[in-house]
């Protein structure tokens, strides 16, 4: 990874990870694919591994990360900056909440975006395709959840290509994994995943991102 100083991975509670709010270098990154990925990227660069940081936080929305955008993104000025939201959006919509009584996602990405493009333009951002499977609570909503995220992932893309972003995606890789396991293997209850659902985020983020750096 030539040139790069520090990636920033920034979401919901699925980049969280249950990572922890002090120093403390066992538990800063969590247990999910922000580890996985840190660690891969330790093993094989040695003193040249990137600084990884994790800010994800669980519950957000994209809006919730344009709210702290400044603090949790901007200043860490990264080399690399990684997205993954969305699933609390759609949450927010199929259960009536309050929050989701307007859909910003789509706006409030593209805000965060520009800004980003506006005061870090050297940084490389990466867009993760948000996920679900047909698991857990999800079933008994499933069409609403499956359209509305099919919504969400076409605008990711969208915006990837807008923006001149890395574009990671998921869903497909998720549904064609359910042929080797139900869907709970992956994602427990449909939106979280398990030990094997994150590694598979970690290998195609790294297969994605370092692909396309190391071509640059």
């Amino acid at each position: 990874m030539p040139d790069s100083k520090t990636i920033l991975f920034i979401g919901d509670s699925i980049t969280d990870g249950a990572r922890g709010r002090t120093d403390d270098p066992n538990h800063i990154l969590g247990h999910g694919y922000v580890f996985m990925i840190a660690g891969r990227l330790g093993f094989e660069l040695g003193g040249e591994s990137p600084q990884v940081v994790n800010r994800g936080i669980s519950g957000d929305r994209v809006s919730d990360l344009y709210a702290r955008w400044n603090e949790d993104a901007i200043s860490v000025s990264p080399d690399i900056l990684s997205i993954l939201v969305g699933v609390n959006d759609a949450w927010a919509w199929a259960h009536g909440d309050s929050r989701g009584a307007t859909d910003r996602f789509r706006r409030a990405y593209s805000h965060l975006l520009e800004e980003t493009r506006e005061v870090l333009p050297e940084t490389r951002i990466v867009l993760c395709e948000p996920f679900i499977l047909k698991a857990g609570t999800l079933e008994e909503n499933w069409p609403k959840w499956e359209s509305r995220m099919k919504q969400y992932q076409e605008e990711v893309r969208g915006l990837a290509g807008r923006y001149s972003c890395l574009f990671v995606p998921l869903q497909e890789l998720f549904d064609e994994a359910c042929r080797q396991a139900p869907a709970g293997y992956w994602l427990w209850d449909g939106v979280h995943p398990t030990a094997a659902g994150h590694e598979l985020i970690a290998r195609q983020w790294l297969s994605v991102v370092l692909d396309n750096l190391d071509t640059e």
